[in-house]
């Protein structure tokens, strides 16, 4: 369901953290996955069915969190959304679509979970883009990306420090929220190569692009959804892992639960 975009790690070079779905509709968490070294064979895709081998995260207490064994990825199946039709696809979101994001953090203060989940915001009030203090990495980070892989194939390219953070404002439907709303940073894997090609393409013009994409159409065009979930260092911290965005006409709301 979700891929953030990659950091530099010690151990896998760089990494990146999958939200997941079992069968039973189950949230889990796959961490770390080192996409861009995995054989292409391996590199499943968001919306694909998966069997692979995991094991419970040692040292991280969130109940979702689970290691994979990338060795063992098999893809079986692509949930697509051929000739428009994103039927198959929402129905899947809508097994586990919560009310909002306050109900997720309630649930989860009182029961040390779910710290996964996605929901529909009720307003989506403006993306923030904010420069990170430093937009290099930092020569400890460098130095992790710059280890040779011990199996898999090396990327084409060294990972690239996006030097933005992205956020969202919004508000729930219950008027539980703090005052102001929420502010979550966006860590998903499109908006990282959605800056990268604005940026490519239009030069000092890429906010502008950028946010004509990730803003305008996100609030007028697409039934949003944000899938969240907690920082490990940061257990009551959220952040926004990845958005799910159907035309209007396909929304969740509009499709019989399976």
């Amino acid at each position: 369901m979700v891929r953030t975009y990659p950091v530099p790690a010690t151990r896998g070079i760089e990494v990146s953290c999958t939200a997941a779905l079992t069968s039973d509709n189950e949230w889990v968490r796959l961490f770390p996955v080192p996409y861009r070294f995995l054989d292409y064979d391996k590199r499943f895709s968001k919306y694909q069915w998966i069997d692979v081998d995991v094991q419970k995260a040692a040292n991280d207490r969130r109940p979702e969190s689970y290691r994979i064994n990338p060795d063992s990825i098999e893809i079986i199946e692509t949930v697509g959304t051929d000739k428009g039709t994103w039927h198959n696809r929402s129905a899947i979101v809508g097994r586990v679509t919560a009310c909002c994001l306050c109900c997720l953090q309630a649930e989860q203060q009182a029961n040390d979970a779910p710290t996964l989940g996605v929901f529909r915001p009720t307003n989506i009030r403006d993306l923030v883009i904010e420069p990170e203090a430093n937009p290099e990495w930092t020569p400890e980070e460098l130095g992790k990306l710059s280890q040779q892989p011990l199996w898999g194939n090396a990327p084409a390219s060294k990972l690239e420090k996006l030097g933005h953070r992205f956020s969202y404002r919004f508000t729930c439907p219950h008027g539980t929220c703090p005052e102001g709303g929420h502010k979550l940073t966006c860590t998903d894997w499109e908006y990282g190569a959605l800056y990268r090609r604005c940026r490519k393409e239009y030069g000092d013009g890429w906010e502008n692009k950028f946010r004509e994409r990730a803003e305008t159409e996100l609030k007028e065009k697409w039934d949003t959804h944000f899938y969240v979930g907690t920082v490990h260092q940061h257990p009551d911290s959220w952040i926004i892992v990845g958005v799910y965005r159907p035309p209007r006409q396909a929304s969740v709301s509009q499709l019989p639960m399976l």
